[in-house]
């Protein structure tokens, strides 16, 4: 029946999952996995999760590669880069130019080559997932997952540990970060009010945009002042040498992220089973657990008092910022909320403001309520649909003993998916295929629901 349903909207499962399976080995550098061919050429860092569990089901031995990869470009702070440069890949900007991570950061390696900035701590689900399917296996098999665990468990711990100190300086419980591009919701209308404040210098150094030449609709992509405003905030990482102690006292945008604290509260106990599974130090596990715990606590106090809907966090303004995005969820993916408060942000998801909204062409959380006036249907972060969002809330969900919850999400994705596209986003209305085609987590979300 299921496969009836999804065929009467494009490919049948086993149609899709080969074709997702085929743009992932067309987008495979050979170590890494660019996130699109054309308009990302790299490796971010929060695709490279979502693409290793991805690959995970194709073939473990090149998931582990891929994360690999990514933590090979891990500074020596602990922190994990935003994006990690392949070499002769140009035709992006930001690149490593501007970015001048090597010659001033003095935690940057020399190679290869990195943003300044971080995004999303997804990680340890991949890893997760490597471990999983590892399980499926052979010996041989096994036994390289195992070999990565053992390898790699102290960088996951130091990223982990980086991330509860220098982002959480004052012990809140929530992540904070210094440019929107951390939140990897780039131009969310959760930062128009932190925007607004920075004001780029004069002496900002010219630039020319890349992703414009592989986007014709101009209406999808971030205006050219959000731009001149998202580079000077590089340019103030840079004049402070990206250091993590210079940073809170001269960055003009500083915000709390409370859906990057929930993710980061989920991969803490996720890493912290890891841990206890395979023998990990006890006092690593009791750090993830307390972190945790710690980042937990410290979205529920960001929750509404009325429906349990999370809150940013203007550091620089002291006020708390109230939006109508996808980010208001984040107490879904980590929990902590009473029952009460947890059902009626659970109808806020259901409801007419998100998902029950009549006029959507799938049931699946956009990323901007269509009822705000901030709702742009084609606009980046501030109103299409990223299925790479349905897949994590289908995931958290999963985890959150919510079966048919998860369920109906992987459904109404998979019913997205099935136009083979695997784009960037979706128009809610139309379902049309916008931004950049070839989206590498696109179809590794789909290779996970289908496996």
């Amino acid at each position: 029946m299921q496969n009836q349903r999804v065929a009467r909207y494009g490919f049948t499962p086993t149609q899709l999952s080969a074709r997702a399976a085929y743009l992932l080995r067309g987008n495979d550098l050979g170590t890494m996995t660019s996130a699109a061919p054309r308009l990302y050429p790299h490796m971010w860092s929060w695709d490279a999760a979502f693409v290793t569990v991805g690959l995970a089901p194709l073939s473990v031995e090149r998931a582990v590669i891929e994360m690999d990869t990514l933590l090979s470009a891990q500074w020596s702070n602990g922190m994990i880069p935003h994006i990690v440069f392949a070499n002769g890949r140009d035709g992006y900007f930001p690149g490593p130019g501007r970015w001048e991570c090597a010659r001033l950061a003095e935690c940057a390696p020399d190679y290869p080559e990195t943003s300044g900035i971080t995004q999303p701590p997804v990680h340890a689900i991949a890893v997760q997932r490597i471990l999983d399917h590892s399980r499926r296996h052979g010996r041989s098999t096994r036994a390289v997952a195992n070999e990565f665990i053992d390898r790699r468990w102290g960088a996951l711990v130091r990223w982990h540990r980086w991330l509860a100190h220098a982002r959480d300086p004052l012990g809140r419980g929530r992540i904070t970060i210094y440019h929107g591009w951390e939140s990897g919701m780039d131009n969310s209308p959760r930062w128009d009010g932190p925007y607004s404040r920075v004001v780029p210098g004069e002496d900002l150094p010219p630039y020319t945009r890349a992703d414009l030449e592989h986007v014709a609709d101009l209406s999808m992509r971030p205006t050219d002042l959000e731009y001149d405003r998202y580079i000077w905030l590089v340019e103030e990482m840079k004049r402070a040498h990206y250091d993590d102690a210079v940073l809170p006292k001269v960055m003009d945008f500083m915000v709390e992220d409370v859906f990057v604290s929930a993710i980061f509260a989920v991969a803490c106990d996720v890493l912290a089973t890891i841990g206890e599974d395979y023998s990990k130090p006890r006092s690593d596990v009791r750090d993830l657990r307390a972190w945790s715990d710690r980042f937990k606590a410290g979205v529920v106090a960001a929750a509404n008092d009325r429906n349990g809907a999370a809150r940013d966090y203007d550091l620089r303004a002291g006020q708390w910022i109230n939006s109508e995005t996808i980010a208001v969820f984040a107490p879904l993916l980590c929990g902590g909320l009473s029952r009460e408060r947890e059902r009626a942000l659970l109808r806020l998801f259901d409801g007419p403001r998100f998902c029950g909204h009549p006029d959507l062409r799938f049931t699946v959380p956009p990323s901007t309520s269509p009822i705000s006036a901030d709702f742009r249907p084609r606009e980046y972060w501030r109103g299409p649909v990223w299925p790479v969002m349905t897949w994590l809330f289908s995931w958290a969900f999963a985890r959150r003993g919510w079966t048919e919850r998860s369920a109906r999400l992987r459904e109404e994705g998979l019913r997205q998916a099935t136009d083979g596209a695997f784009a960037e986003y979706y128009e809610p209305f139309t379902g049309e295929a916008l931004g950049s085609m070839q989206q590498s987590w696109t179809a590794a979300s789909v290779l996970d629901w289908l496996d």
